[in-house]
């Protein structure tokens, strides 16, 4: 009984634990500026923007802007770095024909704040609402944009802002489901506060969704990217990278990553 009460009182301990640190094994934010010396470069018109949540969180993002286009990409990135650690695929990325608006969740770059899921779907709305009312884009030329953990933060923000189109990458169903992965056996879900239940939303949506997932995804697994397809209405087009790992879809991907992009973009 002694060790039955010992084991109960270490576990319930355990789950104390997990619930208080629990963001720090969902979010790695980066504070470093990184390389933003792209922001100088003649061939390339980034703008600096800061903006504030409904919360009063001051955000950072950049605006690459395409004067010959109105399609807007708004990109929410994964759960470490910041938006520096982007700037080889944002190059290439703002090849295409499209502007593109990439920012920082609370906490990561210059972004202000702590993160938690109640939080940066808040920054996700802030950058949407920011695009519409500073930048004039029409809410029918938004693409949604979401990347790992992004995917789950595009995921909300397409179920509360209209949008022509959502790209997920990488992405889950669930937080549940990642935790499953990370912990085995231990039901760590059982007392975890974030949800981010894209599984639950993602049948809510109606506009296009093109889902693009590595196969050797050692992060995500490529099973939970293509449940979560399975969920999603039609119209809906699944991409697989053959040998593409977590981050790097873009460069195992190659042209014909950028090309399918593209061809999502332009399909009516």
């Amino acid at each position: 009984m002694k060790l039955l009460f010992t084991f109960v009182v270490l576990l319930i301990g355990f789950f104390v634990l997990i619930r208080l640190i629990e963001n720090t094994f969902i979010f790695f934010p980066d504070k470093q500026p990184g390389d933003y010396g792209l922001l100088g470069s003649p061939d390339f018109q980034v703008e600096d923007c800061f903006f504030l949540t409904r919360d009063g969180t001051r955000l950072h993002g950049w605006f690459v802007r395409n004067d010959t286009v109105r399609t807007t990409l708004l990109w929410c990135h994964g759960n470490a770095g910041n938006i520096s650690d982007r700037i080889d695929n944002l190059v290439q990325l703002a090849k295409l024909p499209i502007n593109i608006f990439i920012f920082d969740f609370r906490g990561y770059g210059k972004s202000e704040g702590t993160p938690n899921e109640a939080g940066v779907y808040l920054d996700a709305l802030a950058a949407y609402d920011f695009l519409i009312q500073k930048k004039q884009v029409q809410s029918e030329d938004v693409v949604l944009f979401g990347r790992s953990l992004g995917g789950a933060i595009a995921v909300d923000l397409a179920s509360k802002r209209p949008c022509a189109k959502l790209i997920l990458e990488s992405t889950f169903t669930a937080a549940g489901d990642m935790a499953k992965k990370m912990f085995g056996l231990i039901p760590v879900q059982l007392v975890m506060k974030s949800s981010f239940d894209s599984l639950l939303k993602i049948g809510q949506l109606q506009m296009p969704v093109l889902f693009i997932h590595g196969n050797q995804d050692s992060v995500v697994p490529y099973e939970l990217g293509k449940k979560l397809f399975d969920a999603a209405n039609e119209p809906k087009e699944f991409y697989t990278i053959d040998g593409a790992d977590h981050n790097d879809t873009y460069l195992v991907g190659g042209r014909a990553y950028f090309k399918r992009i593209e061809l999502f973009l332009q399909k009516e």
